[in-house]
């Protein structure tokens, strides 16, 4: 059989619903970024439109392709996203007085983005390289905790506090997933419970301090630090039940709150459709993680099963901190609400993502081999 009828082959056995509620939630997005730019069709809206696209077959073609050359391509793959991680160093491009891109001519693109994917697909194979027998052994610890320590400190350099939580969420939950003695969670807890407060008072800069501690206390400093959440509770109360309608959102439409096509587009979403649309779409996320960890527990090796799980939890804590940053339940750290947020290097690595689960679901039968 050809490549080519061997690929759509393939196309026939892709769980479509996946793809579906994926194109439902862009499409949301196209439609909120529309109404957040007051009805301007080429400031933003169009050019989501045309990523989603683009992106969607470039999910498809990552999902025909064989998870094995994703497996031999998992270290690879890190490695160049964590070389770019240090040109960000060098030559990163600053934008709101963070500097987190890169310059590749006819775009901008952030590599702690695609770090994301990078860090899951390493984890993946060298949790299944190593066996579940050596999850727990020192040295099976220290080689997770080195994949993971050195692209989160180049991230938290940026400085970009909510990527480097999501990335660390990500990698410790990909770590329990392997399997990890409940005795090193035990100790790793108490770690983290000392750790957290010295970290909070030396390593945060000042305004990141300030925004946890507006979380605390946002009508501290409602026009300055406490701005963003203040308007954005303000937006979602006043949708109420079933919102003001399409296009007639007053807080909206005089700007009240800042990057709400970006980072806080779910206060559109909720005050020109209500507790209804905003139930609705978290209904959507829900569902659509729920598939994914259907296809995980269909997978037969530990590569593909710890692959979709550990993609599924870099996007449930996209959407989760999101919406909790939103609501005011979490600090403003800067986490767009994937699918639906504007931004280009997002919306490439989070289909990215999916491309790499459909293939594993796809190939779940197949052979891999172990190096380790």
């Amino acid at each position: 059989m050809s490549l080519v009828a061997a690929a759509r082959t393939k196309i026939y056995e892709i769980n479509w619903l996946l793809p579906a509620l994926i194109l439902v939630l862009g499409l949301i997005g196209v439609a909120m970024i529309y109404a957040a730019t007051d009805g301007v069709w080429t400031d933003g809206a169009q050019q989501h439109l045309v990523r989603l696209l683009a992106a969607s077959g470039l999910m498809i073609v990552v999902a025909v392709i064989d998870i094995r050359f994703w497996y031999y391509m998992a270290y690879p793959i890190y490695a160049v996203s964590l070389l770019m991680l240090v040109g960000v160093d060098f030559m990163g491009v600053e934008k709101n007085g963070a500097t987190r891109w890169l310059d590749v001519g006819v775009t901008d693109i952030q590599p702690s983005e695609i770090m994301k994917l990078a860090i899951v697909l390493a984890l993946a194979r060298y949790y299944h390289d190593i066996g579940k027998q050596r999850v727990s052994h020192i040295v099976g610890l220290i080689g997770a905790l080195f994949i993971i320590a050195i692209p989160a400190q180049f991230i938290l350099r940026q400085p970009d506090l909510g990527t480097t939580m999501l990335l660390t969420m990500t990698a410790l939950a990909i770590i329990f997933l392997a399997g990890v003695n409940w005795r090193i969670i035990r100790s790793g807890a108490i770690a983290a419970a000392i750790a957290i407060p010295l970290f909070f008072q030396f390593f945060l800069k000042d305004y990141q301090r300030a925004r946890i501690m507006t979380f605390f206390d946002p009508a501290a400093d409602p026009s300055g630090a406490g701005y963003h959440i203040a308007q954005s509770k303000i937006a979602l109360g006043s949708g109420g039940v079933s919102g003001k309608g399409y296009l007639q959102g007053t807080q909206n439409k005089l700007e009240y709150v800042p990057e709400n096509g970006t980072d806080f587009i779910f206060t559109v979403i909720g005050e020109e459709f209500g507790l209804i649309g905003g139930l609705a779409t978290m209904g959507l996320y829900i569902l659509l993680m729920g598939i994914c960890i259907n296809m995980a527990l269909q997978c037969r090796h530990q590569f593909s099963k710890l692959l979709i799980l550990g993609l599924t939890t870099t996007f449930a804590l996209y959407v989760f901190i999101n919406l909790a940053m939103v609501m005011g339940l979490a600090p403003v750290v800067g986490v767009p609400l994937p699918l639906v947020s504007f931004g280009g290097t997002v919306i490439l690595a989070v289909m990215t993502g999916f491309g790499l689960m459909l293939s594993a679901h796809l190939y779940r039968q197949n052979e891999l081999p172990r190096s380790g």
